[in-house]
């Protein structure tokens, strides 16, 4: 046994234990959450050297500890090649929002508290993928919610308290489905060990359970994905978070869905899932679509990121619904990607906000590459890595996806995949059209004010002739009169040092996998082959 994996969880749940002690009242606390974060960093760099990269699809690293023996519970922990890399990228993570925070005060005050908060979330976020027994899974998936309530209920916009309390109803709910599905599966087997489950393939469970048992951990998994149409709570979530609480949410939280197919529902209830296989390929490509077209009606840039995770998750789950090699492959590349993309989206996100006072993509007026030439290089960066770009880490993901629907599984119908495949593809089109909409309306152009400042327009026909032709015109006041509509402020500095420190670890990941995927897969397939096993053949 080794205790490595329970003193990476120790690191960060201790620091927020000391935070709480009077000698950090009234002190600062970005340096003490650098310095626990990056501890937490090193640890889990620690786990990845040690790692035995040959054998990666055995369980390593593993701790088993009684915790309730008279309800045989344990305490289990370990990692193979597919936790693993998420382990990594929840410590990166992490440590670049303490990174950011070390020179942007949170706007609800409470620096410390909101140093406690993220150390507790990084606690249940690396639980979750440490996690070798069902109910202590389950307890991880669970300790996130609270911690992420409190980011956007406190140090969220002005809509925050809405919401936050929308993002913990759909999550509880979620959570309440998956523990159902959980005790059927410990109903039938008798066990909770989740590396023994997945060793059985399903051997003792009956079809009918399985079904029912993928079906609740499913959907459970799919809110937290989130899947359409239960993805709702998510735009209002990311628009209303600060940028670290956008960061970890989209980076790792609606990591922790698809996680759970990876590790428990595929590999535990194989009949189960090829039963409902093309249902999760057929949500998947409705996400995907919608979530696309859900973007190019967007005018705030966060809600539009937003929406994006909802189409780039889509292709991370119909991966999984391939229920081959290639498409779990696929999966989990386009988990780790989406996690360092988005993450680098949302981090620009929030400096161009900071910056203009607004994330209006109208209001801004254009021409970021001339005023802000750093950020705005930037932001073209992570677009065209989001947009699938040859070359860059998003690409993989969707290709490979693509390519385990065009040969699925034995078991499951090919001419439907061919269906999922194509429309897809279409995605990927609209995926590239509502980046590349945002960009002509951001980043190029001449740099002019949407409303300059002045005397009230008092018609529509003004606000007009200021905006250009083609530009909606939205009255803000009933009648023949128009309000003042207040002026963006006007960007004065571009990237900061701290800034560039917190973000240039993710354009060098997103480079780094985009030219050599093989980094990465070489991780993920031997596990990817362990769950399939016998369960399902490819």
């Amino acid at each position: 046994m080794s205790a490595l994996p329970a003193v990476l969880l120790a690191v960060p749940l201790l620091g927020a234990a000391a935070l709480a002690l009077p000698v950090f009242r009234g002190r600062s606390t970005s340096a003490y959450g650098i310095a626990v974060s990056g501890a937490a960093l090193v640890l889990a760099l620690v786990v990845a050297a040690v790692f035995d990269y040959r054998d990666a699809g055995r369980i390593q690293l593993g701790l088993d500890v009684p915790w309730s023996p008279g309800l045989g519970l344990r305490f289990h922990l370990g990692v193979d090649g597919i936790s693993l890399p998420l382990v990594v990228l929840t410590a990166l993570l992490v440590f670049l929002c303490f990174v950011h925070l070390a020179r942007h005060r949170p706007e609800g005050g409470r620096p410390r508290a909101l140093a406690f908060t993220l150390l507790v979330l990084e606690v249940g976020m690396i639980g979750t993928f440490l996690a070798l027994d069902l109910l202590l899974f389950f307890v991880f998936f669970e300790v996130v919610l609270v911690p992420m309530y409190f980011v956007i209920a406190i140090w969220g916009g002005p809509a925050r308290r809405a919401a936050a309390v929308k993002f913990i109803l759909y999550t509880l709910l979620g959570s309440a489905l998956l523990l159902i599905g959980l005790l059927v599966v410990w109903a039938q087997t008798g066990t909770l060990d989740i590396a023994d489950l997945a060793a059985r393939h399903g051997s003792g469970i009956p079809r009918t359970a399985q079904v029912l048992a993928f079906l609740a951990i499913g959907v459970g998994l799919a809110v937290k994905t989130p899947m359409w149409p239960l993805h709702t709570w998510l735009p209002d979530a990311h628009t209303e978070a600060p940028t670290v609480g956008s960061v970890l949410l989209a980076g790792v939280l609606l990591k922790m869905g698809t996680y759970g197919f990876a590790r428990i529902a595929i590999p535990v209830l194989p009949e189960g899932a090829a039963t409902l296989a093309p249902w999760l390929g057929a949500f998947a490509v409705v996400g995907i679509v919608y979530g696309s077209l859900a973007c190019l009606a967007q005018r705030d840039l966060k809600r539009m990121i937003a929406y994006s995770s909802v189409g780039h998750m889509g292709f991370v789950l119909l991966g999984f619904a391939t229920l081959t090699p290639v498409g779990m492959n696929a999966a989990l590349f386009g988990n780790v990607a989406h996690g360092l993309i988005t993450g680098l989206l949302f981090f620009l996100a929030g400096a161009v906000k900071e910056r203009y006072g607004t994330a209006d993509m109208v209001r801004m007026g254009g021409g970021m590459l001339r005023r802000l030439p750093y950020i705005g290089s930037l932001l073209t960066f992570a677009c065209v890595a989001s947009l699938g770009l040859p070359g860059l880490a998003g690409f993989w993901g969707e290709m490979l996806a693509l390519l385990g629907a065009f040969r699925p599984a034995a078991a499951l119908s090919r001419p439907l995949f061919l269906v999922f495949m194509a429309v897809g593809g279409l995605g990927t089109v609209l995926t590239a059209a509502y980046f590349l909409v945002m960009l002509s309306r951001v980043t190029h152009g001449r740099p002019t004010e949407t409303v300059p400042a002045g005397p009230p327009l008092t018609s529509a026909e003004e606000i007009r002739e200021v905006l250009g032709p083609g530009e909606p015109v939205e009255p803000v006041a009933t009648g023949t009169a128009v309000a003042e509509v207040e002026e963006p402020a006007r960007p004065t500095w571009d990237v900061t040092g701290h800034e560039l420190a917190a973000w240039l670890p993710l354009v060098a990941l997103t480079l780094a996998f985009g030219l050599w995927p093989k980094a990465l897969l070489a991780v993920t397939t031997p596990a990817v082959q362990a769950v399939l096993g016998q369960g399902v053949t490819p």
